[in-house]
Parts: C-alpha cells; structure tokens; sequence
C-alpha cells in the first residue's frame, strides 16, 4: 500500500518538532558538560548539576521519539542512513552513556575528578557526534537501488568536522545561557563569561557553515542564491543577523531569560534554514520523504497512539520546567 502524501508530511513534521526540542532541552544539558572543566569545583560545578537535575532525563525522550520516529514512518530512509553514519551515531551513543552514568556516579564517590571528566567528555563526545551526523546526512551519501553504497568513513570530511565543532559551540553557548536563567552570584557572572565566548563561537559556526552548505551540491545552491528559491530563503539571515544583536543587547543589559530566548531563537532559524536546504529529501538527492514513507494505514496506526502520547508527554514535560522553575543553589531548588 502506497504512503499517503499528507500523511507523510504530517510526520516528517511530527518527527522534525521532536529532533527541535530534543535539540534545544538536551542541547543546554549537554552544554553544561561541555562547560564543565571552565567552573570551579566545589558550589559552581554542584549549583550547575543542580540546575539540570530534574529534567536531563526526560529531556532525552525527544530523542527517541525523533529516531523511532524515522524508523517507523520512513523505514527506507532509515535502512540508507543508519549504515552511512554508524561510527559517530555509536560514538554519540557512548558519549551519552559516559554522561548519564558520570551525571550518577558522581556523586557517590571519592573521585569526583574522574566522573567530572566523564561528564565533560561525555557531553562533549555526544555533542560533536550529533554535529558530524548532521553534516554527513547534509553532504550526501551514496545510493545504489534502495541501500547505501558508501563506505565506513565515507561520514568523515572537513564539513562534518565544521558541523560536529559548531554543535559543540552552540550547546555551550546553551548551557551558558540556562545557567545566567537558573543561577545567580559568582556561578551566573561565570557563566555570563562564557555566554560571551560561546555567542562569538556559535555566531561564527553558523555563519561558516552557512556560507559552505550551498557549495555541497547544485540544489542547496539554487534554493541559497537562485530564484525563486531565494524569495523564501533571504529572510533567514536576516533574522539571524538581527537575533544575534539582540542576544548581544541582551548579554550587554546583564537580562536573565532573554539571553537564553534569543539563543533558542537563533536555533529555531537554523533549524529552517536547515528545512530550506533538505525538503522535501529524506536521504539528499537521493530519496524524498514520500519515496521513503511507510504504507497508509501504517501511518494511520501509528499517528493514533503519537495523537495519545504527545500531548501527555509535552504536558509531563511542561509541569516538570514549570514545577522546577526559579533560582537553584548548590543545594538544588528552592
């Protein structure tokens, strides 16, 4: 049975909002990690623990529910990309492990300094790989019939390498930006500090990976530069552009949530950007989203436990933040 066409973009927008919040929820979890060794030990890597530690878990979910998503609602595309991007998806894997164990084990032993340093190398490794995916899925792969013909490091390039440390730049910048929200004193000057390095990092990331994706192939370049594709594609730098003055405004006026929502928003419009370049590709160049969709009733089937269950978990998620919501110490929430 053929894939209905609605349908199909219904979940490739479904599985498109899930990769988002995972991406902005876990990105500023990760960041903190990555920021780690920058903070003292003591009350400023115990008050940036505490700031994280109700949510980190679930903000995980999205994850899943964005990968199984691609398995089930787009089996081809799955079966192609999975071998494309096996070293870095398992290094991303075991990054994720070393946080979430070190983010355990913490706290229950004599050397701090070791499971600090998993933290830290954990995020950092799981950060990095999901930049290195994101920059092989972008330069292509290759495709013979309806599997991938690539090889094992066919994923390793200098683009993927940019993408991998722009990642890694933006979910500092994030950790920084949630800590200004979420702490204050010595802990949020700190982390005021890093806002700064991680905005003029990320700004730059964006900006070169920007200007190198449409020279990946032909059709990245005429939805960039040539019309029409242009008419929809100009207003993203723009707003960037204008996004990126206001979190310095921001940053400059010494704000505590604003920062933070001007990085989410810068995010968002890469995120677009992204969808720009890539719709309506599920593998690019290669094969669309409705070449790549599961049957019809498939997708009828499956839509009717995700209309049950995301909205229980959106308000789950929402009650945790708001629940959780303030200043937090070293001790944890108030």
């Amino acid at each position: 049975m053929a894939p209905d066409p609605i349908l199909t973009l219904v979940w490739a927008g479904i599985i498109g909002l899930a990769i988002f919040i995972y991406v902005v929820t876990d990105g500023f979890d990760l960041g903190i990690g990555i920021l780690f060794p920058t903070m003292a030990p003591g009350v400023e890597r115990e008050t940036a623990i505490a700031t994280i530690k109700p949510v980190w878990d679930a903000n995980q979910t999205w994850l899943v529910l964005g990968g199984g998503g691609v398995f089930a609602a787009f089996p081809l595309a799955y079966a192609i990309l999975m071998p494309a991007v096996y070293a870095p998806l398992i290094a991303m894997l075991l990054g994720l492990i070393f946080r979430g164990v070190a983010f355990k084990y913490r706290a229950r032993t004599s050397r701090i300094w070791l499971w600090d340093f998993a933290f830290f190398a954990g995020s950092t490794l799981a950060a990095f790989a999901q930049g290195v995916i994101l920059g092989a899925v972008l330069q292509g792969v290759k495709v013979s019939g309806r599997s991938y013909a690539g090889g094992w490091w066919d994923w390793l390039s200098p683009f993927s390498l940019l993408t991998g440390a722009s990642v890694v730049a933006a979910y500092a910048l994030l950790g920084a930006c949630w800590l200004i929200w979420r702490t204050e004193g010595a802990v949020q000057d700190h982390a005021f500090r890093m806002a700064w390095r991680g905005g003029a990092a990320s700004i730059a990331a964006i900006a070169a990976v920007s200007l190198a994706t449409p020279f990946l192939s032909h059709d990245y370049f005429s939805r960039w530069f040539e019309t029409p594709g242009i008419y929809f594609s100009a207003p993203v730098p723009i707003l960037l552009a204008i996004t990126g003055l206001m979190f310095i405004r921001a940053l400059k006026r010494r704000a505590e949530v604003a920062p933070f929502l001007f990085a989410e928003l810068l995010f968002l419009l890469t995120f677009i950007g992204l969808g720009i370049s890539i719709f309506p590709w599920a593998v690019p160049g290669q094969v669309t989203i409705w070449q790549a969709a599961t049957a019809s009733n498939a997708q009828s089937f499956m839509l009717v436990g995700v209309g049950l269950l995301l909205p229980v978990i959106l308000g789950y998620t929402a009650y945790g933040y708001w629940l959780f919501r303030g200043k937090v110490g070293a001790e944890g929430y108030a």
